[in-house]
């Protein structure tokens, strides 16, 4: 059974770090996809970035191009979101998503194309 669980949220000043942590279980020898993606209240969920673990191909949106990077542990089948000078709007609840099994090279930041969702950690960016 596919599982995703995010961890590593909290609450910083503006400027400040986080690193959030997906930690995937459930896949047999396959390949797969993992997205981030935020909900800020009242907006949709809108994602953050991807990675594709046949070849570690990551991208993330243009609003956090330059802060946010997402990289993957194989070793530990976990994947993390580094979100560096946090500014306001990027407090939200943030989740991580599995498209498994995925073959791509690449990844979609499209909610739509994600199966297995984790509970959420919330990240609270004070000015």
């Amino acid at each position: 059974q596919v599982q995703v669980v995010e961890s590593g949220g909290g609450s910083v000043q503006a400027g400040g770090s986080l690193r959030l942590s997906c930690a995937a279980s459930g896949f047999t020898p396959d390949y797969f996809a993992i997205g981030w993606f935020r909900q800020a209240p009242g907006k949709l969920r809108e994602g953050v970035g991807c990675i594709s673990s046949r070849d570690s191909f990551a991208h993330v949106t243009d609003s956090v191009k330059g802060r946010f990077t997402i990289s993957g542990d194989d070793a530990k089948n976990t994947v993390y979101l580094q979100m560096n000078s946090l500014k306001p709007e990027d407090t939200a609840i943030y989740y991580c998503a599995a498209r498994y099994p995925w073959y791509g090279s690449d990844c979609s930041r499209d909610v739509h194309e994600y199966d297995y969702w984790g509970q959420g950690t919330q990240v609270t960016v004070s000015s």
